[in-house]
């Protein structure tokens, strides 16, 4: 954190810089004593073993720290190093490595004098100057971007390690509101969603933190952070100053904004500023009043101290910036920087120049081109803006993962959602690893500033395995009593997602033909009423698909009390763009020829539930079909005889479908489609040799004559082989799908 960065600047003789670095060792209040809540937050320090925060170990919580005041020390000196560090490693023993608590006595009453007070410390814009000030210094910040919700736990402190080792000063990160709050009032901030560990693990790497809250994000997260259960209010105008908005708003940052006042910059935190809203110029409403309600509950939690900004690109500034929020605006390489900065001038007259979302590569939509931006138009774009003078947060610098259904979508003229992986062409790539783009960058910042010594982490060790056979465990309407235990909900029309509380996953919709249907007769739902995916199945026979946007036919034909199942899934609700209530579900009632279907049964899924812990199960004694089509489950089970590393799960010949690792699910694959083909395997997920690990398929429409899966030592992104820095790969021929242009973010 900031202690850290003082002391390793250009000038490490200054004697405030070493002064603070020596508070920082003590962990020392305003009154002497030691904080113990200050102790985690400790510096990394040069001469520490670089490893110690490489390895990826969970972060555990950590005891309470003995208060040691200066005036003890002075009463109770040391007898010696060693038995300080020994008495001081026995009291938290549970900490990484720090200095020892005491200094040798006669040192003290001279630090007594030297070391600044807590209320000294400040990150403050410098308007006279066109610069920033940390604790009355001179400062630009060089940050990346990280989503610890993107990224397991256990491995955070190895992305953040590599992040300082890059030349950073700062990570920048969202906070998804729909990850902590998954219903109204209950909030979740444990394991993956433990922020303040998250917190602890930046200030641990020596990185300040740029903090974006929302109540919105992007992030091209699933409906940009806000909770689904927000549109069981059907009428709710999101992102206004609708009363109903406001009220949950208000509720949730009641809890969050408390949590993080105690690591604010001028607190002895990490956090030097904190963002409102998002790039709220580029939606619809430009509700002023909404944005002036935000700012004052940031003020009246979190004080005046802290610095409060907004995001925007260009076209966007006019409604996304406020008085008395610091203005910053968003582009990338191909943008006319020039021109952006002169138009930011208009709305920020005086202080430092600040790029926000400087963009080193792109997110992926399934269906189009794995995105790239190249290393020369990232690294000269970086180099002109530092040149000026400008603090740039690079966007992303690890992109991560979206795990099980948190990826969100675009409307560009059509519905495009984002694929599982979020590599974002970034400089280090989605298993952790560095890329040129990172190595270049680093030599770009070492012009600016000076980067901490020694060599990047290598790559993480990867793992090859297989092909696997997997077994077919039965169709998914065979399990519908395991998935949805508490029965179905009856309607005479189909319900939301949202009405049936259903926010993920699957809802399974059906009927009964109050008719015989002798003739192939078109199915449909009209007014685009398809949310997003439908696999439609008369009797338990799969017919095909019916998908948002997509002008599909089918044509149906059964039984007058033949049953009718639609299995509707969600692909992640709209995270960008002037419309963010997407409802999912069938939205309209379906049409079968002429007439409108009605009377439904609607059964909300959990199908995590049943693949944690309810497979295997030796309840189905029936018969499978030869060639299985529709939702269909797989599995299998298999160890690992040698050395376990990440890897990467391909599926060759498989359509779309769901995947879980040891009940874990991984995300969606959509291997017809591209442009990914394989899945990121994080090492921590798979047990170790002498165990069984346990692969789950779902798949939903037709699954290869040969069902099988391998485990690759690198990432299919475009269906070609990814290049990495560490390894030089042959492309794969496939023909490419058809380009879009690529604009907003």
């Amino acid at each position: 954190m900031a202690r850290g960065i003082l002391a390793t600047r250009r000038h490490p003789e200054d004697v405030w810089a070493w002064t603070w670095q020596v508070r920082g060792w003590l962990g020392l209040q305003k009154d002497g004593s030691q904080d113990p809540q200050r102790v985690p937050h400790l510096a990394f320090s040069r001469d520490q073993d670089a490893g110690t925060y490489a390895k990826g170990e969970q972060s555990r919580a950590r005891p309470e720290a003995p208060r040691t005041s200066i005036s003890q020390c002075l009463r109770n000196p040391p007898r010696d190093r060693r038995t300080a560090v020994s008495d001081y490693r026995t009291s938290v023993s549970a900490m990484a490595p720090k200095k020892p608590p005491c200094l040798p006595s006669l040192l003290l009453p001279l630090l007594t004098l030297l070391l600044p007070r807590a209320d000294t410390r400040s990150f403050v814009v410098d308007r006279d100057n066109d610069r920033f000030l940390l604790d009355g210094v001179a400062f630009r910040y060089v940050s990346g971007s990280l989503h610890y919700f993107r990224v397991p736990r256990v491995l955070w402190a190895d992305r953040l390690f590599k992040m300082r080792m890059s030349g950073l000063n700062a990570v920048q990160f969202y906070v998804p509101w729909n990850y902590h709050e998954p219903e109204p009032g209950v909030y979740n901030f444990h394991g993956s969603r433990d922020l303040i560990a998250f917190l602890n693990e930046a200030a641990i790497a020596n990185l300040l933190v740029i903090l974006r809250p929302g109540p919105y994000i992007c992030a091209e997260w699933d409906m940009g952070g806000l909770p689904a259960w927000l549109l069981r209010k059907p009428k709710i105008h999101l992102r206004t100053s609708d009363p109903d908005f406001l009220a949950a708003v208000d509720s949730w940052f009641k809890v969050l904004l408390p949590k993080i006042h105690p690591w604010l910059y001028h607190n002895g935190g990490n956090i030097i500023s904190i963002q409102v809203e998002n790039e709220y110029g580029s939606y619809r409403a430009c509700d002023f009043n909404y944005m002036r309600h935000l700012a004052g509950l940031f003020r009246a939690i979190l004080g005046d101290e802290i610095l409060l900004f907004t995001t925007d690109g260009p076209e966007g500034l006019k409604c996304g910036s406020l008085e008395g929020l610091y203005t910053t605006v968003d582009f990338g390489p191909a943008d006319n920087m020039t021109k952006i900065f002169t138009l930011l001038r208009k709305y920020e007259p005086h202080g430092p120049l600040v790029n926000s979302e400087y963009y080193t590569g792109w997110l992926d939509y399934w269906g189009q081109n794995h995105s790239t931006r190249s290393v020369h138009s990232v690294t000269k774009g970086l180099e002109n803006m530092l040149k000026l003078g400008a603090s740039v947060n690079m966007y992303m610098f690890h992109g991560g993962t979206n795990f099980g259904y948190w990826n969100g979508a675009d409307e560009k003229g059509r519905f495009l959602p984002i694929t599982t992986s979020y590599d974002y062409d970034a400089p280090i790539s989605e298993a952790g690893d560095p890329t040129p783009k990172l190595f270049a960058l680093r030599d770009v910042i070492s012009k600016f500033q000076e980067i901490p010594l020694g060599p990047l982490p290598p790559p993480s060790p990867k793992m090859m395995l297989g092909p696997l056979t997997l077994h077919l465990d039965g169709d998914l309407l065979a399990f519908l009593n395991y998935l949805c235990p508490q029965g179905p909900i009856y309607s005479i029309l189909p319900m939301t997602f949202e009405a049936v509380k259903q926010d993920h996953g699957f809802v399974l919709y059906r009927t009964y033909l109050s008719n015989t249907v002798s003739e192939p007769t078109r199915f449909w739902v009209p007014n685009n009423g398809v949310h997003d995916r439908a696999y439609v199945m008369v009797d338990g026979v799969f017919h095909g698909v019916l998908e948002r946007n997509m002008k599909h036919k089918l044509f149906l034909t059964g039984q007058v009390g033949a049953k009718l199942d639609v299995l509707l899934e969600s692909m992640g609700r709209l995270s960008f763009g002037s419309n963010t209530s997407d409802f999912k579900g069938l939205i309209e009632p379906p049409v079968l020829g002429q007439t409108i279907l009605t009377r439904w049964l609607m059964f909300p899924l959990k199908v995590d539930k049943l693949v944690k812990w309810w497979f295997p199960l030796q309840l189905l004694k029936r018969s499978h079909p030869q060639t299985p089509s529709g939702p269909t489950f797989y599995s299998t089970m298999f160890a690992i005889l040698g050395s376990s590393g990440d890897t990467f799960l391909y599926l060759p010949g498989w359509t779309k479908g769901q995947v879980w690792i040891n009940g874990f699910n991984l995300g969606r694959y959509w291997t017809k489609r591209g442009p990914q083909q394989t899945l990121y395997v994080p090492r921590p997920l798979l047990y170790p040799r002498g165990a069984l690990n346990k692969i789950t398929l779902l798949e939903l429409e037709n699954a290869p004559p040969q069902p099988q899966v391998q485990f690759l030592d690198r990432p299919i992104l475009n269906s070609t082989l990814h290049r990495t820095y560490v390894y030089s790969l042959s492309a794969e021929v496939q023909s490419d799908p058809e380009p879009m242009q690529l604009s907003g973010h």
